[in-house]
């Protein structure tokens, strides 16, 4: 009888293995998940930006879709989304910059459910592989019923579908989210949206990792995201056995700032040292 260990099945394709892959080969002690919002301050200056992720060490970049009503979102994010639509971005000026990037690393789209569902769940899946994206996150497209047309438009196009689960997510909720995550597994640390936190919720990741990975253990990467915004969340996340560190918000607030590349690439190198790189 062999002793081999079995592979894991995965379920989302080709994006699904190239994102694992990311994960295992990142160096120091755990991946970097960069989210960027498609388009913002404007496509030029957002492309700029995007190159300085890949340059500055991000293993995966998370690019948002500028959208009207991104419940998810905090103030920053938000505000960024809204200058990018008063600007005429679209979805395929931002699917557009997701290909771009991947060649260099593995991207992920973030939007919400009513993009995904208008033209179709296949259609959409299928333009994203088309635009070279690994994987798909829809914060408020909840696991079950509601997504199962999205994880098999997924699963077929060769897209990870990146489920999330929340301190409010009750314990069943857990092991059927954890169950249906492909690529890797989104455990966000607070309740409510996006941001900086002053009072870092860092004491927590511990229990928030150990939650999201189950008694059993997961052979889908956890990633850890919702107010890292600095090297001592990004070591903490680390430290609590994450095995990324998911971090929008702060690089979001240095894309706006008077010299975005430069302000992005000092937070990446701050997010690096905090990883042990």
């Amino acid at each position: 009888m062999s002793t081999e260990p079995t592979a894991p099945v995965l379920r989302g394709g080709a994006g699904e293995e190239r994102i694992r892959r990311a994960f295992a080969e990142a160096p120091g002690d755990a991946a970097l998940v960069a989210y960027a919002m498609g388009g913002f301050p404007d496509l030029e200056t957002s492309r700029q930006v995007l190159r300085a992720y890949v340059e500055g060490g991000a293993d995966v970049v998370e690019l948002g879709i500028p959208y009207s009503d991104p419940l998810a979102d905090g103030p920053i994010i938000h505000a960024a989304g809204t200058t990018a639509l008063e600007a005429g971005v679209t979805v395929d000026d931002v699917l557009a910059l997701g290909r771009e990037l991947s060649d260099d690393v593995p991207v992920v789209l973030m939007t919400y459910a009513n993009l995904v569902l208008r033209p179709g769940a296949d259609v959409f899946a299928r333009r994203l592989a088309d635009a070279g994206f690994s994987g798909l996150i829809v914060p408020d497209l909840p696991v079950g019923e509601e997504a199962t047309d999205v994880v098999s438009a997924c699963d077929a196009a060769g897209v990870a579908f990146i489920p999330l689960v929340a301190p409010t997510t009750g314990e069943e909720r857990v092991a059927e989210v954890r169950a249906a995550a492909r690529g890797f597994l989104y455990a966000v640390s607070v309740v409510g949206t996006t941001g900086e936190r002053s009072g870092s919720p860092a004491d927590r990741f511990g229990e928030i990792v150990a939650r999201a990975k189950g008694d059993g253990g997961t052979d889908v990467p956890v990633a850890i995201g919702f107010g890292i915004g600095d090297a001592e969340g990004a070591r903490a996340a680390a430290a609590a056995g994450a095995d990324g560190a998911i971090v929008g918000t702060r690089l979001v607030r240095a894309a706006g700032e008077e010299r975005p590349v430069e302000a992005v690439r000092a937070v990446l190198a701050d997010l690096a040292s905090g990883l042990g790189r």
